[in-house]
């Protein structure tokens, strides 16, 4: 530690809460390790993420998610830096504004309070992945070759998730008030941190106190954004969003319907097909993605209505048609997940093929040359036991 560091140190120290201050004081950070090696560099980095100086912010947050979340990973010490975050939520400088810290950062300035939730959000996205694998399959990006088990390759990847999920209950306490913050960025951060946090099986208790909150959000706001974002948290956490299928917004029509059990299975589900029906205007709705929704919009539609449907006939026209029409630079986003959720369990070559199953490999085997319907995705094809070329799949009609 240099001495501008040691006298950052000192000079911030006593402004900390006592939380974040204990926490800081007897953490062993030598013992722990983030993604480029030993953590005892973390003190310094987490008092400058409140130091008066803006770069000195802004490369603590950098660090947080370079060093501490690194692609995803969680790191033995993640958990206690998570725990510093949560504890310095309410600090005089989160009201400062911060710019990106990273080049792909380039959203609108926001202040250091919603920068930090949001680290929380991804943090907590990524503690909840594995825990329930229907809900990682609607996921965008779940591909079903890849293991579901991504963080428990090593006794030191387990503790460290293990770690994470376990201090879920504190992170919520210390997100749960900014949800009624009057500052909209920081409402969406808090919303953000908390859907993933109340997706954890021993929060559901928590549930019914926060889904009055954005109920009575729901009540007074008119912005598409907030309003459908609520509608998709409400939906997320299994509570009953029947009276929003029917809202004037189509945008939080459809986030309501993104749950995993609607009430009302039949009206979200045709609320999810009209939504794909016209693609163009689905991914319009966000020009910046929902908190915990990356890609374009109706990635996220599609792999809501394939869970939701208890049969691919129930999407198969909808389902026909984009893979009819997709372009090949997204194949493994629509096309290929079609494919998997028409031939559940796989392809069974002594059973004849159904008229939705046809009609689906009709459209792969006369896109293909085109857009490379099949060669894009030879992945799907054989995970569901498949044909991975053209004339294989020609042959089965």
């Amino acid at each position: 530690m240099t001495d501008d560091e040691s006298a950052r140190m000192t000079r911030i120290l006593g402004g900390l809460p006592m939380a974040a201050r204990d926490l800081l004081l007897e953490t062993d950070w030598g013992s722990l390790q983030h993604a480029y090696g030993s953590a005892e560099d973390m003190p310094v980095t987490l008092v400058s993420l409140v130091a008066e100086d803006p770069e000195l912010r802004s490369h603590a947050l950098g660090a947080l998610d370079m060093a501490v979340l690194h692609q995803g990973t969680l790191y033995p010490v993640t958990a206690p830096v998570a725990l510093f975050v949560a504890a310095i939520l309410d600090h005089p400088v989160g009201l400062a504004e911060h710019e990106g810290n990273l080049p792909w950062d380039d959203g609108p300035p926001r202040s250091l309070r919603a920068a930090l939730l949001t680290w929380l959000g991804e943090l907590a996205g990524c503690a909840a992945h594995g825990e329930d694998p229907a809900r990682d399959r609607t996921d965008w990006m779940w591909e079903p070759w890849r293991g579901e088990e991504r963080h428990e390759h090593h006794p030191d990847e387990r503790a460290a998730l293990h770690a994470c999920r376990d201090i879920r209950p504190a992170l919520y306490d210390a997100v749960e008030p900014h949800l009624a913050s009057a500052d909209p960025r920081v409402r969406e951060a808090a919303l953000g941190a908390a859907v993933p946090l109340l997706s954890a099986p021993g929060l559901a208790v928590r549930v019914p106190r926060a889904a009055a909150l954005l109920r009575a959000r729901l009540d007074v706001s008119r912005e598409r954004r907030e309003r459908a974002g609520a509608a998709r948290a409400l939906a997320v956490w299994g509570t009953d969003t029947s009276d929003l299928l029917a809202d004037p917004d189509p945008a939080v029509r459809v986030c309501a319907a993104l749950g995993p059990a609607p009430t009302d299975r039949p009206r979200a589900l045709a609320v999810l097909l009209d939504a794909l029906r016209d693609p163009r205007s689905t991914d319009g709705w966000f020009p910046e993605p929902l908190p915990g929704l990356d890609g374009w919009f109706r990635f996220t539609v599609l792999r809501s209505a394939l869970a939701l449907a208890e049969s691919f006939e129930e999407v198969a026209p909808v389902a026909v048609g984009i893979v009819a029409s997709g372009g090949g630079t997204v194949a493994d986003f629509e096309r290929g997940p079609i494919l998997f959720r028409a031939f559940p369990g796989g392809h069974d070559p002594a059973r004849p093929l159904t008229p939705a199953q046809r009609d689906l490999l009709r459209a792969f085997v006369d896109s293909d040359e085109a857009k490379g319907s099949i060669g894009g995705n030879w992945l799907w094809f054989r995970a569901a036991g498949l044909p991975e070329n053209r004339d294989g799949i020609a042959a089965l009609l």
